[in-house]
C-alpha cells in the first residue's frame, strides 16, 4: 500500500491526497475503510491503494496510519 497525507477535505464528501509528487489523489468518502469520512483531518497520514477512476488516477481503499 501507498503512503500519502490528507491535502484537502470538502464539504462534499471527497477529498485530495498529498502523495509526494506534482499530482495529488482524489479520493470519495465511498473509498474509505475503517474509518468515516466526518473523522478525516487535513495533514493525516494515510495508507491506500493507487487505481484508476473514470477521470483518472484516484486512491482507493483509504486507511487512517
Amino acid at each position: 500500500m501507498a503512503e500519502g497525507t490528507i491535502k484537502r477535505l470538502t464539504d462534499k464528501g471527497f477529498g485530495f491526497i498529498d502523495v509526494g509528487s506534482d499530482k495529488d489523489l482524489f479520493f470519495h468518502s465511498s473509498s474509505l475503510e475503517g474509518v468515516s469520512y466526518d473523522q478525516l483531518r487535513e495533514g493525516q497520514r494515510v495508507t491506500f491503494t493507487e487505481a484508476r477512476g473514470p477521470k483518472g488516477p484516484c486512491a482507493e481503499n483509504v486507511e487512517v496510519g
